[in-house]
């Protein structure tokens, strides 16, 4: 199935360019001892949207992520990222390829010495020249977005999980990144905080623009903030397209899963 523009609810910023790929995987396989994660994935993320990577838990969705940032390398196939092969990169490539890429950790991966203002300002001072005057404003600014300017001196121990989620955001968000990865934004919080911070990601892609791909298993959380909808499954793309597309597809995982019902093809195994 190809892909069709479905603007999300609230989204705003530059249109989706559907014929242009921020991220395509082509044939991705990787597999740990004799299990086999990506069975030649297929994913294509189009430039500017907020896509979603929906699946079961332990199909591959972080592995994938991994591969896009270039911190795994597959036993075949590729990832290109607007074209360019990471694969070929040379690791000063890489590196560069990691400064456009953000990336919103799955607990918020926050450094537990740090307060919440440091950890954001982290990425400023290690990839910047800026003099702290311009840090100390440019960080506040994104605090001010995600509404943790009140907890910039707290420690990561003091914030709410709803509370690291947002800091994460705000230093996937520093270097003002080409494409933003967030890795199970909803784990851990409940249905209400789930909501929020989907309607906290909308608005920050409405603002800053850009790519921004969540994988997620939570189907609630998709419909919310999507664009795009990538259905993924035994370590392939089983379905990609519009959320109305992917809910009316007559396919038996498709539906149960959707439905979040016990009878199908997916089990516990």
């Amino acid at each position: 199935m190809s892909f069709v523009a479905a603007p999300g609810p609230g989204t705003g910023g530059p249109p989706a360019q559907e014929d242009l790929l921020s991220i395509e995987t082509v044939g991705l396989r990787k597999s740990f001892a004799r299990f086999e994660v990506l069975r030649g994935c297929d994913l294509k993320v189009p430039e500017g949207t907020i896509t979603v990577v929906l699946g079961p838990s332990g199909t591959g969705k972080s592995v994938l992520l991994k591969h896009i940032i270039g911190v795994m390398r597959p036993d075949a196939g590729d990832v290109l990222i607007r074209g360019r092969s990471v694969r070929r990169m040379s690791r000063a490539e890489l590196f560069r390829l990691r400064r456009d890429i953000g990336v919103m950790f799955q607990d918020g991966a926050l450094f537990s010495s740090m307060s919440v203002y440091d950890n954001v300002a982290f990425p400023l001072r290690q990839h910047t020249d800026l003099k702290e005057r311009d840090i100390h404003e440019l960080v506040m600014d994104q605090l001010r977005a995600v509404g943790l300017e009140g907890a910039a001196g707290s420690p990561p121990s003091a914030l709410s999980g709803g509370m690291k989620k947002r800091a994460g955001l705000a230093r996937a968000l520093m270097l003002d990144p080409g494409i933003v990865l967030c890795d199970e934004p909803d784990s851990g919080l409940d249905p209400v905080r789930t909501a929020l911070i989907g309607e906290l990601i909308v608005e920050r892609h409405a603002a800053v623009g850009g790519t921004f791909v969540l994988v997620t298993h939570n189907i609630a959380l998709a419909k919310a903030v999507n664009h795009y909808l990538a259905l993924l499954w035994k370590g392939k793309i089983v379905a990609a397209g519009s959320t109305e597309e992917i809910m009316g597809l007559d396919d038996p995982f498709v539906q149960q899963f959707l439905a979040g019902a016990a009878e199908g093809p997916l089990t516990m195994n």
